[in-house]
């Protein structure tokens, strides 16, 4: 490899256990708590060494417990926790959990946010713990943007490529993630800034014209190439047409199926929008398609909508299958009964609209 072609680190090392300081801070910890570090064999140790040195620092009590995996950024809810005995009831009676890889869809988590401990992820990149930490208003931003999601019986997204794409919510809860665990029960993720539902069952409805541009994050880390033309009946996707990237997606789908007639793969998972200012949708061509450097920046940036395939236990509904693709669109418009917020992949919502800040 030519030593041009290597992205160096820009986030000077030394700084990392300030900004797990700042993090902590943003989460409230407070003296006496205790936070569980659910780390695994491909975790960093310098995150490690930042979060002991910060919790040191706000004088809270910290222990990791690392788990014999190395779960994939394709594998999702994978249960790391609960098959070694007092794992799971270690991680129920800690005040926050930091975990290094993604928890989500796994039957663990649920069990432990009902219990009220806070859960924060961290799974980017250190220039992107810096880059993307959640700004002022940020939450704001999402908690308004929660409200009027959490109130809306109907959704419809539309551009000018050819998407129109309608479906109904009110059966999932809304979820959001402003990039701090701060609340009982709360799980968020380090650089985040966006939020989603599941769509009633059947109800999801449409053709997505997903163009040149957009991207699929989960589970490629790429941008798509060729226009894909996917139709969307009752829930569930009936066809997907184009060329290379219809091919790719049309295939990860099938290969997800338990068996024959198995159709979870191509049911309609999380729907959402990104508004952190700090995530760039050009981060693929600015740091490279390592997941690492994209898992955050780009499901996060303002006015993406995220499209997503496949589980919906997160929500409490019952697919668990391994057939999940996470795709942030560009361009769309997206109205909620009837309101536009988003208009071409811009927020027209002021009370959604947070200042950037220059890092």
């Amino acid at each position: 490899m030519l030593q041009a072609d290597i992205r160096t680190q820009s986030t000077n090392p030394a700084k990392l256990a300030g900004l797990f300081k700042k993090q902590f801070e943003l989460c409230k910890v407070k003296p006496g708590e205790t936070i569980a570090i659910v780390s695994d064999l491909g975790t960093r140790r310098e995150y490690i060494e930042a979060a002991f040195a910060a919790a040191e620092e706000l004088d809270a009590d910290i222990y990791e417990m690392c788990v014999n995996a190395i779960p994939t950024w394709t594998s999702v809810g994978v249960e790391t926790v609960g098959k070694c005995k007092g794992t799971l009831e270690a991680l129920m009676q800690c005040d926050m959990v930091l975990i290094f890889h993604v928890p989500l869809f796994s039957s663990w988590l649920k069990k432990v946010m009902d219990n009220g401990v806070r859960i924060q992820m961290i799974i980017d990149a250190p220039d992107d713990l810096y880059a993307l930490q959640s700004p002022p208003g940020l939450k704001e931003a999402l908690l308004h943007a929660h409200k009027l999601y959490e109130n809306t019986k109907q959704v419809r997204v539309t551009s000018k490529a050819g998407t129109d794409f309608t479906y109904e919510r009110g059966e999932y809860p809304v979820m959001s993630q402003y990039g701090f665990a701060d609340e009982p029960g709360h799980f968020d993720h380090w650089g985040a800034g966006f939020l989603h539902t599941f769509p009633n069952e059947g109800s999801a409805n449409g053709t997505l014209y997903i163009q040149p541009g957009d991207i699929v994050i989960l589970p490629y880390s790429r941008y798509i190439q060729d226009e894909i033309i996917v139709e969307v009946r009752d829930g569930h996707i009936v066809s997907i047409e184009g060329g290379l990237d219809a091919t790719l997606m049309r295939e990860w789908l099938e290969d997800g199926k338990d068996f024959p007639e198995d159709r979870d793969p191509f049911a309609i998972s999380h729907l959402g929008w990104g508004l952190n200012p700090q995530a760039r949708w050009d981060s693929i061509a600015l740091y490279g398609d390592s997941p690492e450097r994209n898992r955050a920046a780009t499901r996060a940036f303002p006015g993406n909508f995220l499209f997503s395939t496949g589980p919906n236990t997160q929500g409490g509904g019952t697919r668990k299958t391994r057939g999940h693709y996470d795709l942030p669109m560009r361009g769309c418009t997206i109205e909620l009964d009837g309101n536009r917020i988003i208009e071409d992949g811009k927020v027209l919502d002021p009370k959604m609209i947070v200042p950037r800040e220059r890092r």
